[in-house]
């Protein structure tokens, strides 16, 4: 062993505190502070429920400031006590204690149930350099209880549902999205508050974090008894979501790309004359022209001759438009130019690799120049926003697709991450790109226009990101039945990592197991299952490469993808006051739209682990398609066959009976039930006590929204607030907005609709509510229910009325 390896290793056991004599702690407003060998620990109450553990070797002082926490600790009442080696804080919710011996931090309820245990001697701080900066390599592990499920960490297209057993590579990827935070199903979480590549390690030994940079090891626990309160307190550490625009939960179309303005405009031309429902369009990249002009934020395509009547044409389509902008530059733009002089450009190589636009490169082609602009910086966030609208938000663009935001970073050197940024170098920070960046561009378009609710699709995230009006999708997927499976547990971690708004590109992105495109049967069963699946998640958007996916490109009405397609795209329309109404709670009550069965039955076994299932609100349990039934391969061709309706397999979860949404059966929970699923059904069942109110059928969102069904699902009491605004702007932070409280008396077969409570401009006075006590002989499917069980005009005050 070499004398300066002995040193290294010396220094090692000391910064872990091994053998270490227990020192004396001080009270702080907020906790307390120990010493512990050779390192600093303190404990500090943010709020009854949520503690933040900070530890530091001795002699390096802290300075952070988090990227993702927002709150500030609340002064919250603590009794302190001690005996022997241990210190105890408790609030009136938890209590956490401090081993001043082993550094040991563990966490109880107020009764001593045990939450969360860190292992004796569990934090470890090796030296390091990080472009010239002596830091740390941090490690904090855990241990948790035996067999204990965890769920969250972002996005990992892996089909698990539960997260444990398993080793994560904490980058930001093109499909994977890291968020370091995990729940239990105990009813606590824990976010790793570290931006740099890390390690996420769970095995029956421990469960871990291991970061390549930092100066402390900083984390968040936080006790919600149950996932919402988890989420809750997760929101209201990092930022509530605000609202989104009631026609983003419309039908979205896109493609990669539409080539000129023309195009564009006649899609939704072509949706209109065929009467299929539409709200959002997009126009992905190369509208600038060339790649020296990537991302110029100006419409340099001589296919887009005039933007601005472009954007007119489709609002007076009564639909709207989003557009592709990079977190990257090209040398011929004036951004780069700017951004460039001043140093807030980054060396690493990015997309689009090559000079020219051809695919697959020349032997020749030469790099493209572009370079990613530096997100952390103020002043290039300015500089990126001054750009963006001056080229197209003054244009009446309506919201923005960021693309490749964390970011493409192609042949992976090392080196890449020495990069000097706004706050150090790149590796200390990396994970951290989204959200720096999503919150340049939200933060200046409120500051520019408070009419118009931000809206952003991105395709990555971190802890924090909900509070600037994104929503992130799953990456450039691959359209394959493996792949569509991997969407469901994804999301759901994604929405358990406290994310409410998630979406993916429905039918896949590259089409490379499919030749021919839609043309091939066997993708079009795909297509059609996927968007079936897309329904039910928080935005519904068509997108992909290497084939169209407009509607009308699966045939016409009579054809089967073609049936199916419209049929769901209505339904998501139907759903509209539902959807709506569950974005408020997400809002108002820091609510999830996508939940995982753990959520809503963490005392069902069979339900925690499902990897297939999950509630799309509060009330509609949704069980995707997931297999081909219908197209098989005979010989060289494909070949349909619907002669004979197949089934699938639905557990319905215990403890509540449940509806058959397309049928109004009603089964008791707590087995495992054959859905028939033609190629236009996926089961849906719905909770007993559910109220589920049900729009008209419309061409767009805002077309009307007058009558309403209010479909009750008997079984048991039930509750719904239902949420009206003025749909696109931000006058309902100020209180413009109405609810209507709904509630079910099961016993006496009783619908009580309260006082209307606020009002905001344009509301309607009265409204038409179709009441459905649904059967199997009523309010069931898509369609409009022909004789409800009572209509009443509602103006406001509070109503009561027996159903039969």
């Amino acid at each position: 062993m070499t004398k300066n390896l002995t040193l290294l290793l010396s220094l090692f056991l000391c910064l872990t505190g091994l053998n270490s004599k227990a020192q004396d702690f001080q009270k702080t407003p907020q906790g307390i502070k120990a010493n512990v060998g050779s390192v600093n620990v303190e404990i500090q109450f943010y709020n009854p429920q949520t503690i933040r553990i900070i530890k530091t070797p001795t002699g390096v002082s802290l300075k952070k400031e988090s990227l993702s926490v927002i709150a500030k600790p609340e002064n919250t009442e603590l009794d302190v006590t001690s005996s022997g080696h241990l210190i105890s804080i408790t609030s009136s919710k938890i209590k956490v204690s401090l081993n001043d011996e082993t550094g040991k931090v563990a966490f109880y309820t107020l009764d001593n149930k045990p939450l969360l245990n860190e292992k004796d001697y569990g934090v470890q701080f090796t030296p390091t350099d990080d472009a010239g900066e002596q830091t740390y390599i941090v490690r904090q592990a855990f241990r948790l209880g035996e067999n204990e499920p965890i769920f969250g960490m972002g996005q990992f297209q892996k089909g698990k549902m539960e997260q444990n057993n398993q080793k994560l590579f904490l980058r930001q990827a093109n499909l994977e999205t890291v968020i370091p935070f995990f729940q239990s199903i105990k009813g606590y979480g824990v976010f790793w508050d570290n931006y740099s590549p890390s390690y996420f390690t769970n095995n029956p030994q421990e469960t871990s974090f291991e970061s390549e940079v930092g100066n402390c090891a900083d984390y968040y626990f936080m006790y919600g008894g149950n996932a919402d309160g988890v989420i809750a307190q997760m929101r209201h550490l990092t930022g509530q979501a605000p609202m989104f625009p009631y026609w983003t939960y419309g039908y979205w179309q896109s493609k990669e790309r539409y080539k000129s303005q023309n195009e564009l405009v006649g899609v939704v031309k072509k949706y209109r004359e065929i009467g299929v429902p539409l709200d959002g369009i997009i126009q992905d990249w190369q509208y600038w022209g060339d790649n020296a002009h990537w991302n110029a934020m100006e419409f340099l395509n001589p296919e887009f001759p005039d933007p601005k009547k472009m954007i007119d044409d489709i609002h007076n389509l009564n639909a709207h438009v989003i557009i592709s902008c990079w977190a990257s530059f090209g040398p011929k733009t004036k951004q780069y130019e700017i951004l460039n002089q001043k140093g807030m450009l980054m060396d690493f190589k990015t997309w689009p690799p090559f000079a020219e636009n051809t695919w697959p490169p020349k032997p020749d082609a030469k790099p493209s120049g572009v370079k990613v602009y530096d997100p952390y910086n103020p002043e290039a966030r300015d500089i990126y926003w001054k750009y963006m609208n001056q080229g197209i938000f003054s244009l009446g663009m309506d919201g923005w697709w960021l693309d490749s935001s964390e970011p493409d970073h192609l042949d992976i050197q090392d080196k890449d991450f020495d990069n000097i940024t706004y706050l150090g170098p790149f590796r200390k920070v990396r994970n951290a790109f989204p959200l720096e960046h999503v919150g340049g561009v939200y933060t200046h378009q409120r500051e520019s226009d408070s009419s118009k609710r931000v809206f952003i699709l991105t395709r990555s995230a971190f802890a924090g990101q909900q509070r600037y009006g994104a929503n992130s999708w799953s990456g450039d997927v691959v359209a394959s039945w493996e792949h569509l499976k991997d969407q469901i547990p994804a999301g759901l971690n994604f929405s358990l990592s406290g994310i409410p708004y998630w979406n993916c590109d429905l039918g896949g992105f590259f089409l490379w197991n499919f030749h021919g495109g839609i043309e091939n049967k066997a993708y079009r069963e795909l297509y059609v299952r996927w968007l079936e699946f897309g329904t039910f998640i928080p935005m519904m958007r068509s997108h992909g490469t290497d084939s169209p996916r407009e509607i009308y490109q699966f045939g016409q009405k009579g054809d089967w993808a073609y049936d199916a397609i419209d049929k769901f795209i209505n339904l998501r329309y139907r759903l509209l006051p539902y959807t709506y109404s569950t974005s408020w709670d997400v809002t108002a009550n820091s609510g999830s739209m996508m939940r995982a069965l753990m959520m809503d039955f963490p005392n069902d076994k069979k339900a925690i682990n499902l990897n297939n299932e999950y509630l799309f609100g509060k009330s509609i349990l949704v069980c995707p398609v997931t297999d081909p039934l219908y197209v098989q391969k005979k010989d060289s061709s494909m070949v349909e066959d619907f002669s004979t309706v197949k089934t699938q397999k639905v557990y319905l979860p215990e403890g509540t009976n449940w509806t058959d949404f397309w049928t109004g059966q009603q089964i008791q929970g707590g087995q495992t039930v054959e859905k028939e699923v033609p190629i236009d059904i996926i089961p849906l069942y719905v909770k007993a006590g559910s109220i589920l109110p049900m729009g008209p059928l419309v061409q767009f969102a805002d077309e009307k929204i007058d009558p309403i069904e209010i479909r009750i699902y008997p079984g048991n009491d039930g509750d719904f607030t239902l949420y009206n605004d003025e749909h696109d702007n931000y006058d309902y932070e100020k209180g413009a907005y109405a609810t209507i409280h709904f509630h079910w008396d099961d016993a006496a077969k009783k619908l009580t609709i309260d006082d209307r409570k606020g009002e905001f401009p344009g509301m309607l006075k009265k409204q038409k509510f179709q009441i459905v006590l649904v059967s199997e002989k009523q309010g069931t499917g898509l369609g409009v229910t022909a004789k409800p069980s009572k209509t009443i005009n509602y103006s406001a005050k509070k109503i009561s009325l027996k159903l039969k």
